[in-house]
């Protein structure tokens, strides 16, 4: 996922369920005292969080829940752009200046590893809270979890889907259920066939950019690292067949490149695609077309084709919230407890105001999340994601997810250009290994 803050403000257009991706990305101002958390008995907890509309509403309404119980309680929320959050994370960890930071942070997901191994006096240790992580997907709890210790309770939800317009499969004599539970072979196959029939792609995608093949390598639980944090980019099996297929989706013509965000969004909403796969915040720009209610289904992703641990089931972005070493731990831990980790009552609240659709298992199973979505068909949608959620694959991120990410970036650039395939990710690889070492 590309957090950038074009992407928040595409979203910021979005009107009833703009899931997730601002959630997923930075932007706003900075706002409330500045001064960090820490263990005064004053029943308040202090946190960083970005997005008033999505992560900030979620905390005031996560405040009113905890309040039932404990009326005194107050959370003093300060918007912090996702960028500041690290650059400040990184600033009071080299001063060891501790004692400004906040309770609770919230933090990407693919960035929480980095942070736990780089400073790991930021942070507390979760595994003894209240907190049943058996609740949550394991592959979202892997995310904040290092040498078995859990430092994070995981927020909103990245899980994958396919999206697909009913209307143009139908036309191409296919349906929902032809696109699910397949192979990619299968899916250039038959998008092959509905570009011949009625001359839209399946699918588009942003030139340079991983996320597609990124998908297909945790789809199969492979990563670019290995267990140890060791770049595995060469001589991966996984991630040749991920690059190989993403090359036949654009030289079949299955997919089209595009060079900009807006562009990509634009060819959901302008009938230029039938499809696409992504994060299930997607969702949000697909439903800003007003008047393509109802043309919309979702089912899950492809497989990856004689990849050993292959699924149908993936993820693309996703944050969760941490609890500081300068926290009033006991508080803080109670708090997420049961708001984020135990309040299907949060849960429904949030859904239908802001799109936020939760890592938490327990709350698919409630009367909001089963609800029928006129846009999707009438299909319960939501139940049916956090169901995917519970099988997606968990891979190993690494404190080098970014380097490793953006130097398969521009791998799968020179190889769309010509360039010899393996020679581009030795070089990848010996990028991300000079990265390490400096």
């Amino acid at each position: 996922m590309r957090t950038t803050a074009r992407k928040l403000g595409v979203m910021a257009a979005v009107l009833p369920l703009g899931l997730a991706l601002a959630a997923c990305g930075g932007g706003g101002s900075t706002t409330g005292s500045g001064e960090g958390g820490g263990g005064d008995g004053d029943n308040t907890l202090t946190v960083w969080a970005w997005d008033p509309a999505f992560n900030i509403y979620a905390l005031q309404e996560a405040e009113k829940v905890y309040q039932q119980e404990n009326p005194d309680f107050k959370l003093d929320i300060q918007e912090v752009p996702w960028e500041d959050v690290q650059t400040r994370l990184t600033t009071l960890a080299q001063s060891q200046e501790t004692g400004e930071l906040p309770d609770i942070f919230l933090m990407q997901n693919n960035a929480f590893q980095k942070n736990v191994l780089n400073y790991p006096d930021l942070f507390s240790d979760l595994s003894g809270s209240d907190v049943d992580f058996s609740e949550f997907p394991e592959s979202v709890v892997a995310y904040s979890t290092v040498d078995d210790v859990n430092y994070g309770v995981p927020f909103d939800n990245g899980t994958a889907v396919t999206a697909l317009r009913t209307d143009v499969l139908e036309e191409a004599g296919y349906t929902a259920d032809d696109f699910t539970d397949i192979t990619w072979d299968e899916f250039i196959t038959l998008g092959e066939d509905v570009l011949a029939k009625t001359g839209k792609p399946l699918l588009s995608g942003q030139a340079g950019s991983a996320d597609i093949p990124v998908m297909m390598l945790q789809s199969a639980g492979a990563s670019l690292f290995d267990a140890e944090g060791n770049p595995t980019i060469v001589d991966n099996a996984a991630l040749t067949a991920a690059i190989d297929t993403y090359q036949r989706l654009v030289e079949s013509g299955v997919l089209v490149e595009v060079n900009t965000w807006d562009e990509y969004i634009n060819t959901l909403v302008n009938d230029t695609v039938a499809a696409t796969v992504n994060g299930v915040w997607i969702l949000g720009s697909i439903q800003s077309a007003e008047d393509q209610s109802g043309k919309w289904a979702i089912t899950n992703v492809p497989s990856l084709d004689g990849v050993e641990g292959a699924t149908n089931y993936t993820a693309n972005g996703g944050s969760s919230w941490a609890v500081s070493s300068n926290a009033d731990v006991e508080l803080a831990q109670d708090f997420l407890a049961k708001t984020f980790a135990g309040s299907s009552e949060l849960y429904d609240t949030i859904l239908p105001e802001a799109g936020a659709l939760a890592n938490w298992l327990p709350a698919s199973e409630s009367d909001v999340y089963g609800e029928p979505q006129e846009f999707f068909g009438g299909d319960s949608i939501y139940s049916k994601v956090v169901g995917y959620a519970a099988e997606v694959p968990s891979n190993n991120t690494g404190a080098y997810y970014y380097e490793g990410r953006d130097a398969v970036s521009v791998a799968i650039t020179n190889i769309m250009n010509g360039a010899d395939p393996k020679a581009a990710l030795e070089e990848a690889q010996s990028t991300v290994e000079f990265a390490m070492g400096s």
